[in-house]
């Protein structure tokens, strides 16, 4: 086989490579179509317990950390500010509408050390476990940047009642 048959090959595998990722992503975003939560902020006057700056790293369907869920404004990786107060958890993304998580939505908080695309040292990721609009649990990973995962998990614990708060996983 000649050089040039041989560069034709690899550029159509590339090609039908590239093709057959953007169509898996094509189609997980049409799945994922419906917003996780609506758009909101802490109420005027919230008893702020901390703040974090984080990297928002994924949310995956529960318990499953390397199925990424493409929802709006939940797809990509970012920079973030996790606010805990006692009405809830508020989360900031860059170029994202804010949201709030009530405690009550809230289903368990600890730590990981895998998401989809992120593997840190051990427990280096938040966890926090929470009910979407849609009735369904998922999983949303943070990665902390000036303090601990633990500190952050801490944090989000203190909000929750006994039985909401999980272990380390």
């Amino acid at each position: 086989m000649s050089r040039g048959g041989a560069l034709a090959i690899i550029v159509l595998v590339a090609v039908l490579l590239v093709s057959a990722g953007a169509w898996a992503w094509w189609r997980r975003t049409r799945r994922d179509a419906q917003p996780l939560v609506l758009a909101g902020n802490l109420p005027v006057g919230a008893r702020v317990r901390a703040t974090f700056d984080v990297l928002y790293v994924a949310t995956t369907r529960h318990d499953a950390p390397l199925e990424r869920i493409a929802a709006p404004g939940m797809a990509f990786r970012s920079r973030a500010t996790v606010t805990v107060a006692d009405e809830g958890v508020a989360v900031a993304m860059t170029g994202q509408e804010p949201f709030v998580l009530r405690p009550d939505r809230i289903v368990d908080v600890g730590q990981s050390t895998v998401a989809i695309d992120r593997v840190v040292e051990a427990g280096g990721l938040t966890r926090l476990s929470w009910r979407t609009e849609l009735g369904s649990t998922v999983d949303s990973y943070f990665r902390p940047q000036d303090a601990s995962a633990r500190a952050l998990a801490d944090a989000v614990a203190g909000i929750l009642t006994p039985n909401q708060t999980g272990t380390d996983a």
